[in-house]
Formats: C-alpha cells, sequence, structure tokens
C-alpha cells in the first residue's frame, strides 16, 4: 500500500533528489538486492527500470524475482506518520472490501438504507482516495507535465 500511496501523492520522499536517485546496474539474486551502501536496514526505498521488481520496498528487501538490470534504486526518507497512514489505508480497505466491491452504490429497503463511498472519479475501489483526502493533503507534491 506504501507504494499506492506515494503514488498518489506523487511524493516519494526524497530528501536530496541529487544524492538519493542511485543510477546504475543491479542484480536482484535469490530474491534480494544489494548489498546497498546507502541504505540502512528498515529504510524503505523505490526500484525504477526493472522488468519485475518497480515498486518501493523495506530495505533489505526478500521476495524480489531475480533480474539484472539498468536502473534507479531510490533512497526515501518516509516519514512514520505516512507509514502510519499507509497501514490505516490498508486495515479499512479490508474492513469495507465488501461494501467496496459491491457493484451496488446505495440500496435502501425496509427503512434501511446506506449509500457507498466512491472516489471523486466514481470509483468504488478507490474509496479510500476520497476517505483519507484530508490526511494526504499534507503530504502531497504537486504534479508537474513536461
Amino acid at each position: 500500500m506504501l507504494d499506492v500511496l506515494c503514488a498518489e501523492l506523487n511524493n516519494y520522499f526524497l530528501k536530496d533528489k541529487g544524492k538519493d536517485i542511485h543510477f546504475g546496474e543491479y542484480t536482484i539474486s535469490n530474491g534480494s538486492i544489494g548489498p546497498l551502501d546507502f541504505l540502512q536496514p528498515g529504510q524503505f526505498f523505490r526500484i525504477v527500470g526493472s522488468v519485475f521488481n518497480d515498486g518501493v520496498y523495506e530495505y533489505p528487501a526478500s521476495g524480489l524475482k531475480d533480474e539484472a538490470f539498468t536502473g534507479a534504486v531510490w533512497a526515501m526518507a518516509v516519514p512514520s506518520p505516512v507509514i502510519a497512514l499507509a497501514d490505516e489505508i490498508e486495515k479499512w480497505a479490508e474492513a469495507n472490501a465488501d461494501v467496496i466491491d459491491s457493484p451496488y452504490s446505495s440500496e435502501s429497503f425496509g427503512g434501511y438504507s446506506y449509500t457507498k463511498e466512491t472516489a471523486s472519479d466514481g470509483s468504488s475501489g478507490a474509496a479510500w482516495k476520497s476517505h483519507f483526502a484530508s490526511e494526504m493533503n499534507r503530504w502531497r507534491k504537486a504534479r508537474v507535465n513536461r
């Protein structure tokens, strides 16, 4: 969920772009990448340019698909409130899975009614975006089209 949240926020929490993005040739072997001397145990990092493993992981990562690639590893400095928010979103989505996956946006019968929360784009699967919008806004970065 942290990967999806960072993408939604357009924020991968780099302290210094020039120092935190490491371009090169990387090998993932036995499900692990590294050693990467610029990461600390427990630090999150992003893989970019891989065929199989693009995404956000916690170092040292395991369970990756073996490959060699030319790309980048981003050393992230994710604040603990963002990690907690990602966990909260995941728990909320699990607790509301039945309603989120329902094809109905509202129903009423016998004096009972409800309306399912939906995202601003009308999709119910992304209802977490609208439900947690106020908490996420603090961490958002503007998108720049180039």
